[in-house]
């Protein structure tokens, strides 16, 4: 401590204060989360996706290996059973189709001309092999995602469903 004429002063702090060097912690260690974030974000931007349809398969060119979900409408007539509870069947779009291949006990409510969607590997363009399938729940339900992609190609429209009962409201 100094006097000058009379009144006692303190020299000016070098550094920051305890306040300011919180501040400073705060706001590296958000840079540091908002960094993790994006590239997190950035890695899985093509998994976020719900499910592709066959079309968007093709249109993406997806290298045969690749796991992904494949969503859309059985076709009617495509479905062949085999021994030790194998199914084929085909799920379409409208616009392309894909031949899904399953071993196992298929959902109750799997029907031809009903949304599905299969998750597994692709093999090979147009084929898939699945490792699980989700049927619909009831006769008015499909899936938005498949709804809202068939839309998109023009082939469902709202009122539609197989067992002619009405389809439950679309949300806008």
């Amino acid at each position: 401590m100094t006097i000058q004429a009379g009144i006692p002063t303190t020299p000016p702090r070098k550094g920051m204060t305890r306040k300011q060097r919180r501040l400073v912690v705060i706001a590296a260690a958000g840079a540091v989360l908002g960094l993790a974030a994006g590239l997190v974000a950035y890695a899985l931007r093509d998994s976020i996706v719900f499910f592709y349809g066959p079309t968007e398969i093709v249109e993406k060119n997806l290298s045969p290996g690749t796991r992904l979900r494949l969503g859309g409408l059985v076709e009617a007539g495509s479905v062949e059973r085999g021994p030790n509870q194998r199914v084929s069947f085909a799920v379409t779009d409208g616009k392309t189709k894909a031949v899904v291949s399953y071993t196992g006990l298929l959902p109750d409510l799997f029907r031809e001309g009903q949304g599905v969607v299969a998750e597994g590997v692709l093999e090979a363009p147009g084929r898939f092999r699945a490792d699980s399938v989700l049927a619909k729940h009831d006769e008015t339900y499909m899936p938005r995602e498949v709804a809202d992609a068939l839309k998109k190609q023009g082939h469902w429209q709202p009122g539609e469903t197989k067992a002619g009962a009405p389809a439950a409201p679309a949300s806008k």
